[in-house]
C-alpha cells in the first residue's frame, strides 16, 4: 500500500473501504510479530530499516512517517494491518474456549481510550468475547489500538450488535445500576453477558425493560454520581474472576 492512502487510514471511512486498519510503535509491533496475522505490511524509517520483522518492509522518510503517525513524536514503525485478518486469527485462537466463553456487550461506547482500555482488560483475563452496539466507537481506531496495548489481536469482536440481537442469543443479561445488588453477592457470576452502557447516558432503561436485565451496583461512597465506564468493567471482571 502506498503512503498515501496508507495516511488515510485514519479516519473510518477509508479503514471501511480498504479494511485495513494501522498499528504503530515498538510495542504494538512486537505483538503483532506474535500473532499469527501473515498479510500486515510495515513502514519503518532510516533509524528502524533493521527492525526484525516476517512481514513486507518498506523504507520512509521521517516526514511521511509523521503523516502516518498518530503520536506528537512517531516511533518510526507503522504498520498496516487487514482488519478481516485480525478477526479471523483472533476468532481462531479463541475456538478452544468457546465453551466458557463469556461476553461483554457495550453500548455506544464512545471514548477510544475506554475502548482500548476494557480490551486490554479483557485480553487479561482471557476468556472473553467483545459485542459492540451500532453508534460505538470504531475498535480499529488507532487510539484504540494504541491504548489496547496489543490486545486487539487477541480479543474476539463483533460489531452492530443491537440490543435485541444480544438477548436473542443471550437469555440472562446482568448490567449495572445504582439500584442493583452488591456486586459482591453471589449471583453476578450466573450470567451469559454482562452489559455497559454508554459513558454519559448508559443504556435507557425504556430499551432494558423489555430484556429482563438483572442489575448489579459497585458501592461507594455516593461522593459523586458515577464511575468511569473502564474501571467499572474492570471491577466487574475482577469480581468474576476472583473466585
Amino acid at each position: 500500500m502506498k503512503v498515501d492512502l496508507a495516511k488515510k487510514l485514519h479516519q473510518k471511512k477509508y479503514r471501511t473501504e480498504t479494511g485495513c486498519y494501522l498499528v504503530e510503535g515498538e510495542h504494538l509491533l512486537l505483538e503483532l510479530e506474535k500473532s499469527s496475522i501473515q498479510q500486515a505490511e510495515l513502514f519503518v524509517t532510516e533509524a528502524h530499516q533493521h527492525w526484525p520483522t516476517r512481514f513486507r518492509k518498506t523504507l520512509i522518510g521521517e516526514r511521511q512517517m509523521a503523516q502516518l503517525s498518530d503520536t506528537r513524536s512517531p516511533q518510526g514503525l507503522v504498520a498496516v494491518v487487514p482488519m478481516e485478518e485480525t478477526r479471523t486469527q483472533v476468532q481462531q485462537a479463541s475456538q478452544a474456549t468457546t465453551s466458557t466463553e463469556r461476553v461483554l456487550y457495550l453500548y455506544q461506547i464512545q471514548d477510544p481510550g475506554n475502548l482500548g482500555t476494557i480490551l486490554r482488560t479483557l485480553a487479561w483475563f482471557g476468556g472473553w468475547r467483545l459485542l459492540l452496539s451500532p453508534d460505538s466507537v470504531d475498535p480499529f481506531n488507532p487510539k484504540v489500538v494504541r491504548s489496547s496495548m496489543g490486545a486487539t489481536f487477541h480479543v474476539p469482536v463483533e460489531l452492530e450488535v443491537t440490543l435485541e440481537q444480544l438477548a436473542a442469543r443471550y437469555p440472562r443479561i446482568a448490567t449495572l445500576d445504582m439500584t442493583g445488588a452488591p456486586l459482591s453477592s453471589g449471583q453476578f457470576s450466573q450470567f451469559d453477558a454482562y452489559l455497559f452502557g454508554n459513558e454519559a447516558r448508559g443504556v435507557p432503561h425504556a430499551l432494558l425493560a423489555p430484556l429482563a436485565v438483572t442489575a448489579f451496583t459497585i458501592p461507594g461512597s455516593g461522593q459523586i454520581e458515577s464511575l468511569n465506564l473502564a474501571s467499572a468493567v474492570n471491577m466487574s471482571l475482577y469480581e468474576l474472576h476472583r473466585g
